[in-house]
């Protein structure tokens, strides 16, 4: 596959876009044929295909599958068998994406050429925007890009996620020298694992060329909030370092120190003086085309749970740039790209690339009705999978994948719906991970991990005869870092002495932390290490309040026979209620053990 680096490739990029959507139906069926050659003396094929190459055998005999159907054979690998379980080509290392239900991060193959695949679509995304935003090929790009530290596993594979993965690849680090990809952070900045030395250098260089920035970006919307809240706290140190041309002691990665020195080649109080008066204003609406007044858009994820991050990103923004979302893409495969950046980020739609992976879908609803009563766990009747040519605009559906690396027909868990096509390739609108419950930044709480950790926290009121009777969550991210938020309705007994037993504050202290100690590995991992969540809080309301939630959603037209306490809310109407009966608030006063 073409694009073994990150480079512009202007109409020559368009024009393989065109071809690939143009045969999307004999792409995607060159691809099955082409995965199944390939890996048809896997022990997991052999096991339902006994060697055979034939498409229309795989598709009858191969289940549909979740992660703790592959995870064997993903741990005898990262344990040092031959990649030959999974996949005819060797596995050169394992991309971590979000935690499982049992705590522990999910580990997804990769193979060689994946890295391609992905510097592929990344190719394609400059000479998209460039049919819509003129002149981005004279100035920088302010993206913040962050690494985390990497692992091993025991067999030596490493093990480390796919943006982490890409960013220290030759084809990011070896990109080419061409306006389309000048980046305002140099490559020793995003590579340092420091994320607080990262932050403070990227944003340092950002500054430095506040007037050569033309877009401004991370990989997701809460990584750029949390890059302003940063600023917020440290701008009068980052003016002082340009105002006298030396980097500030508390960045000691001398790869960082080395590479800033370029970028602090002299002392520009002028330029600190004008960062300064912006920064020093009562009010940041509209902090960011001040500070970089050429600015064009802003580039993030803003689909699914980071979609809450808009408004925030939009008065930081003033409502003058635009917020672009450009790709579709997971650990276990870059999916898509956003063929028209500039929609609404409530119209954000993504064209699937027919060369990426063998894709399949599973049916979730007809007539524009979304059907979300199957079971993330419940077995998926072969028969019942669509390909990609022939999904129905309006219509929703779990996506599933077949990959080069060794997934095959892999549920990722997305509910997305068809909103149209590109030539013959589909267009979705990614509408949620299915079963999550909460999200603040990458982690994924799901309803099940939810009443589990609640279950284990509530045994704590117990000797004090007091029983949690209804509870509802709702991700708070008004400040930063954003946090949990559990309302918790209780009722104290009195004791077999007709005295109430007192309810120690600390008590529901213990509480908090306890429900965060049972959350997944990622949460625990976002909490304590990356520190890009705040402390869980739970808030006590007054007896009766979730009745009168309950009377709340029906007034809206519910049914009282079908009413089902929501467990995350997300209406307006139900939060006001919610805080409008709250009586006290407790917070995790520690932080939740996490061990790499």
């Amino acid at each position: 596959m073409e694009g073994k680096r990150l480079e512009y490739r202007g109409e020559e990029a368009l024009k393989e876009l065109e071809k690939f959507t143009a045969k999307a139906d004999e792409v995607q069926e060159n691809i099955l044929k082409e995965i199944i050659a390939r890996n048809c003396e896997t022990e997991y094929l052999k096991r339902y295909m006994e060697g055979s190459k034939d498409v229309l055998e795989f598709k009858r005999r191969v289940p549909v599958i979740t992660y703790k159907h592959i995870y064997p054979y993903i741990q005898r690998i990262a344990n040092g068998e031959d990649s030959s379980l999974i996949s005819g080509h060797p596995i050169t290392e394992m991309l971590c994406s979000s935690g499982t239900s049992d705590g522990e991060p999910k580990m997804m193959p990769s193979i060689a050429e994946d890295l391609n695949r992905r510097t592929f679509l990344y190719n394609l995304i400059m000479p998209i925007m460039n049919q819509y935003i003129p002149g981005l090929d004279e100035g920088k790009a302010m993206y913040l890009y962050f690494v985390k530290a990497e692992m091993s596993t025991p067999g030596g594979l490493p093990s480390r996620t796919v943006l982490t993965s890409y960013y220290k690849s030759k084809n990011f680090r070896c990109r080419a020298l061409d306006p389309f990809n000048d980046f305002t952070s140099p490559n020793q900045a995003i590579l340092c694992t420091d994320s607080r030395q990262s932050m403070y250098c990227q944003l340092l260089a950002g500054l430095v060329h506040r007037h050569q920035v033309l877009r401004i970006g991370a990989v997701f919307a809460s990584a750029l909030l949390r890059a302003i809240s940063f600023l917020q706290r440290h701008w009068g140190d980052l003016c002082n370092d340009i105002r006298t041309g030396h980097l500030n002691s508390s960045v000691t990665d001398p790869e960082c120190r080395s590479s800033m020195s370029t970028i602090l080649s002299s002392p520009n109080p002028r330029q600190a003086d004008e960062i300064e008066e912006i920064c020093s204003c009562p009010s940041w609406k509209g902090i960011l085309p001040r500070l970089w007044p050429r600015a064009k858009y802003i580039e993030a994820v803003i689909t699914g749970s980071m979609a809450q991050y808009i408004p925030s990103l939009e008065s930081y923004s003033g409502g003058k740039l635009p917020l672009i979302c450009t790709m579709y893409a997971s650990s276990e495969c870059y999916f898509g790209v956003n063929m028209k950046p500039l929609c609404d980020p409530a119209d954000v739609a993504f064209t699937l690339l027919p060369n990426m992976c063998y894709f399949e879908f599973i049916p979730l609803g007809e007539n524009g009705t979304l059907l979300k009563d199957m079971d993330e766990e419940e077995d998926v009747p072969k028969e019942k999978l669509v390909d990609l040519v022939h999904v129905r605009l309006g219509c929703y559906y779990e996506l599933v994948v077949t990959t080069f690396a060794g997934l095959y027909r892999y549920r990722i868990g997305d509910v997305l719906q068809v909103t149209g096509f590109h030539n013959r390739a589909p267009q979705f609108r990614f509408i949620c991970r299915r079963n999550v419950v909460l999200s603040i930044e990458e982690e994924k709480t799901n309803e099940d991990d939810l009443h589990r950790s609640i279950t284990m926290a509530k045994k704590l009121l117990e000797p004090y005869n007091a029983l949690l009777v209804e509870y509802t969550s709702y991700a708070d991210t008004s400040s930063l870092p954003g946090h949990y938020v559990l309302y918790w309705e209780i009722t104290e007994y009195i004791s077999a002495d007709n005295s109430p037993t007192p309810l120690d504050p600390k008590v529901l202290e213990e509480c908090c932390i306890t429900v965060e100690e049972h959350l997944d590995y990622t949460y625990r991992r976002c909490r304590t290490q990356d520190k890009s969540v705040g402390p869980l809080e739970i808030k006590l309301v007054q007896p009766g309040t979730f009745e009168g939630l309950m009377d709340l959603f029906i007034s809206q037209g519910g049914s009282i026979n079908q009413y089902k306490t929501p467990r995350c809310i997300k209406s307006g109407n139900a939060l006001k209620l919610l805080n409008s009966n709250v009586k006290a608030s407790f917070f995790s006063p520690r932080h939740p053990i996490w061990t790499p």
